[in-house]
């Protein structure tokens, strides 16, 4: 069998009822549509407001770690001071809420241009298993606020039986 080069256009009579689909379609319009139709979605998650952003700004970055005794979280909120966070801990999930204020720098010219995120925010973390939350200790350093959680006496002991078959 003869191997033989596929011309698409090579009878282009039989292609002339789609002649006009051809010259119109472009990829890149395509490809612009798409864009326009995902920046609306995050235009719906993230509303906007005259170009500021007026929703949920910022939402810090969180580790999680859990030992034996006790659950470990950090959170990533640099450029604020301890009295900007609040932070409410209930047997099963932390809260965290806080504002980055707004400072405003003039440059000579009267433009100023910033791709800092300012306003409040608040992040829910549930938690593995149940902690003491009146035992939480809270540390504060180089924009990493370190909670530790003890974990309930009934978290510590708890066994859990398995029946097989």
């Amino acid at each position: 069998m003869a191997l033989v080069r596929w011309e698409p256009f090579r009878d282009i009579e039989r292609l002339e009822p789609f002649r006009q689909d051809i010259e119109r379609w472009n990829p890149f319009r395509e490809i612009d549509t798409l864009h326009q139709q995902i920046n609306r979605l995050f235009d719906r998650l993230i509303p906007t407001d005259g170009g500021e952003r007026t929703g949920v700004t910022f939402i810090p970055a969180a580790e999680l770690e859990e030992t034996e005794n006790e659950i470990h979280l950090r959170l990533e909120v640099p450029g604020l001071e301890p009295k900007d966070i609040s932070v409410e801990v209930t047997p099963d999930s932390v809260t965290i809420i806080g504002e980055r204020k707004f400072e405003t720098q003039v440059e000579e010219n009267g433009v100023t241009r910033s791709e800092f995120r300012y306003g409040k925010f608040q992040r829910v973390i549930q938690l593995p298993s149940l902690v003491e939350n009146d035992k939480v200790q809270a540390e504060y350093k180089n924009g990493i606020l370190h909670l530790s959680l003890p974990k309930a006496e009934s978290e510590k002991q708890r066994t859990v039986k398995v029946n097989i078959g």
